[in-house]
């Protein structure tokens, strides 16, 4: 009976922690409820890109879901349509949407798959509401996915360290200005990210004892979680999102003490399962871009020479527009995102003379870098002796994540350079998250050694 109690304790606190999670992201996300970011920001944030999305719905509604190789892009309405028409303040992509005009011309985006657009128009196509409301639902469902995938990750921190670690990476989650203003954004789909992530996270905790691991099973696994991720969102941060999806593989090899085979054997498997992935979305993009244009080929020397102007191609080989970010350096780019904002107080303070608003209360990376420093050593210092392969365990998977959002400043350097402002998200994939985790569990280590000491000072 007693045992009975205590499930039932423990399923209620669980699934009042991933409501609490789930509440308070979807309305940061949907409506920046708790003021995080900039409103204008909020609102107006990545619409171009976004705009994709709403060329897409058009496109679908007017020529078929597949028309165009089922790309997304913008199209221009057809003047006599548009006359009467007022614009919207995001743009004619969503004027021709809302107000259900036709495409002239439509012009494709051949750098992903666009799967977020296939699956909107397909909703849209589904819904028998207004298009207003239709937007308005889809931006609901997609700050509900992102939303949802977090919480599944904290979920995660709540089952391998518990409660208050848990409301720590809630609380970054909720802080993080990025995360906030990249929420509903039907282009982005945050969700898509995590989800390899929270696939390997979660296989590799039901899968502790070596002889229930599958190698074939966890090949398809990963193999269907980065093929979702690919169609969905193409190949947009694809380094961070793989190294991202080794991060709990380095958090359980190094707590269950993993043998060097083992470990060979597995990562060969996330390895050819995203590798495998990766290409069949290659090939499944050059037939898109094929029959938006004229051929497979076309789609072969689209993608080698996206790849060429994202990382160190030849500045001579490129427009004019590249030659700064391929002849930039990679060590300033890096430095560049390390002084990006995290969290901002000048969105709750008055006004304050400019070194306290720019260096105190706009909370940078590279603080919460060195904090993280610091905590990593107070917990190897001060850790429980019984939780301390845990937390070891942790650190080095919290050190592991910084290499995510590092490999594509690195490797996608010209990218980078370019796109400052959205590429400070790749903090949060995932380091920031498994950072406030060791910050979580330092102050509770830190707290229930005080509090042993008292205690025994008291007797």
């Amino acid at each position: 009976m007693q045992l009975k109690h205590l499930s039932q304790s423990k399923f209620v606190k669980k699934m009042s922690l991933w409501t609490l999670s789930i509440g308070l992201l979807f309305f940061g996300f949907f409506a920046n409820t708790w003021r995080v970011a900039d409103q204008n920001w909020f609102a107006t944030h990545q619409k171009d890109t976004e705009a994709h999305v709403m060329g897409r719905m058009v496109k679908s509604r007017q020529d078929g879901i597949f028309s165009a190789g089922g790309l997304n892009g913008w199209g221009t309405a057809k003047s006599t349509d548009a006359e009467w028409i007022p614009s919207t303040e995001l743009g004619p992509q969503y004027t021709a949407y809302l107000y259900n005009l036709s495409f002239d011309k439509f012009s494709t985006y051949n750098s992903q798959p666009g799967g977020q657009g296939m699956v909107f128009s397909l909703l849209d196509r589904l819904i028998p509401l207004s298009p207003q409301i239709k937007l308005t639902l889809f931006y609901i469902l997609t700050a509900l996915l992102s939303a949802g995938a977090l919480t599944c990750i904290v979920g995660w921190f709540y089952e391998e360290f518990g409660g208050w670690v848990a409301i720590c990476v809630i609380g970054s989650a909720v802080l993080s200005q990025w995360l906030t203003v990249f929420g509903k954004n039907l282009w982005w789909s945050l969700w898509a990210f995590y989800l390899p992530m929270i696939a390997v996270m979660y296989y590799l905790k039901r899968h502790r004892v070596p002889a229930d691991r599958q190698f074939t099973k966890f090949g398809i696994l990963i193999f269907i979680a980065v093929s979702i991720k690919c169609f969905i969102n193409g190949y947009e941060y694809i380094t961070t999102t793989l190294i991202m999806m080794l991060v709990p593989f380095v958090y359980y090899v190094i707590l269950d003490k993993w043998s060097p085979r083992q470990c060979v054997k597995w990562t060969l498997a996330a390895g050819l399962g995203s590798g495998v992935a990766i290409f069949l979305s290659f090939i499944m993009l050059c037939f898109q871009i094929g029959a938006a244009k004229d051929g497979f080929m076309d789609g072969v020397e689209h993608i080698i020479w996206s790849f060429g102007k994202r990382t160190y191609g030849e500045a001579a080989d490129f427009p004019p527009v590249y030659a700064a970010s391929l002849e930039a350096g990679t060590i300033g780019v890096v430095i560049t995102y390390m002084n990006g904002i995290f969290f901002d107080l000048n969105n709750y303070l008055p006004d304050m003379n400019a070194f306290v608003s720019n260096f105190l209360l706009k909370i940078r990376y590279y603080y919460l870098i060195v904090l993280f420093i610091a905590m990593s050593a107070l917990l190897l210092w001060r850790g429980n002796a019984e939780r301390r392969h845990h937390y070891i365990a942790l650190i080095w998977t919290a050190w592991f994540s910084i290499l995510a959002p590092l490999s594509w400043h690195v490797i996608f350097k010209a990218h980078s350079y370019i796109h400052t402002h959205m590429s400070f998200l790749l903090w949060q994939m995932p380091f920031t998250l498994f950072g406030s985790a060791v910050l979580g569990s330092t102050v509770i280590a830190w707290t229930k050694g005080s509090r042993e000491k008292s205690n025994m000072e008291g007797v």
